[in-house]
Parts: C-alpha cells; structure tokens; sequence
C-alpha cells in the first residue's frame, strides 16, 4: 500500500484543476500545466481533492500510484508558486553572468561556456558566483540546473565547481610528501 499515494492532492486556493481522463490540467496565476497519467492508475476528482488510485493490485500499478500522485501536486504546486533552484559557483576567475537571454560562465575552460535559456525557464544571476533558475515546472528546473552543474561539477581535492546551494561536497586529502 503506497503511503503517499493513498493522500489525496487538495487542490491550492487560487488555482482550478480538472480531470478528463487520465489528464489532470492545471490553472494558476503562474501559467498552466498538464500531467497525462499512465493507464495503471485511475484518477478522480471529488470537490476540491484530487485521488490517485491503481486500477489492480499489479506491481506495475502500485510502483506508479505514488508517482503519479506526486506529479500531480509538483503541478499544482507550480502553477500557484513556482520552483526555484539555487547554484553556487567556487573557484578563482569561475563566475556567471547574463548576456541577453543566455548564461555564460567562465570556468577556467581557454573559452566561456555559454548556455541558452529554453522555454518557460528564467535564469538569474544575482551574485557572479549565485545561479538561480525558476520555473513552473519542477522537472524541468531541476534538468536545467543540472545541465549547468555537469559543465563542471565540485571536484573532491578543492571544491571547484557549480553545486547545488546547500550540496555538500566529500573533500578528499590531496597526496603527502
């Protein structure tokens, strides 16, 4: 029995949300999103909460109940506030900053790498080492800020690197004499 997809998803003040099918929209002052269900879990609406059922007691159904569940509220919850991930820069001469819609970054590399903003994703640089890119859609800020990371991740002897706010990095000791 999935914990979190037996919870029913109530529906924030301030944002309509409709089932048709295995389709749950979802309308809000930020923008408006939509989540297609795969067929194992049946979804329902009652008044202002929205259920996630499975269809049968399968593995397949009840590995998909709780994600299902989850999306559900990752939508709802983006079109009332949004999601925001934060970046952290270390390193001498690494910095970021906006150059029209696109991000450069300066990471020790012979050349600046410069990344394009895609749709619905807005990037801030509020400090040449603070990255801080918002959107609707959780997935999405969550690809985005990983992509930026992969250019280059912390390194374990110095912590050079983009890392997420808060990530804690396993420091190795460099080689003794």
């Amino acid at each position: 029995m999935s914990r979190i997809g037996k919870k029913p998803v109530a529906v924030p003040q301030g944002v309509t949300a409709s089932v048709s099918g295995q389709t749950v929209t979802a309308k809000g002052p930020k923008g408006e999103l939509k989540f297609v269900a795969n067929d194992e879990v049946l979804i329902k609406m009652e008044g202002s909460e929205i259920s996630v059922l499975p269809r049968d007691q399968s593995k397949d159904a009840r590995s998909k109940w709780g994600m299902s569940r989850t999306q559900i509220l990752n939508i709802l919850n983006g079109v009332k506030d949004g999601f925001e991930r934060k970046l952290e820069i270390t390193g001498v001469g690494y910095r970021a900053a906006m150059q029209g819609k696109n991000l450069q970054l300066a990471l020790g590399f012979s050349h600046d790498v410069v990344y394009e903003t895609p749709e619905g994703i807005t990037i801030t640089v509020p400090k040449p080492t603070e990255i801080t890119v918002s959107g609707i859609d959780k997935q999405r800020v969550g690809q985005v800020a990983a992509e930026i990371r992969e250019y280059r991740g912390p390194e374990p002897y110095k912590g050079k690197g983009v890392r997420y706010a808060g990530e804690r990095i396993v420091r190795k000791e460099g080689k003794k004499k």
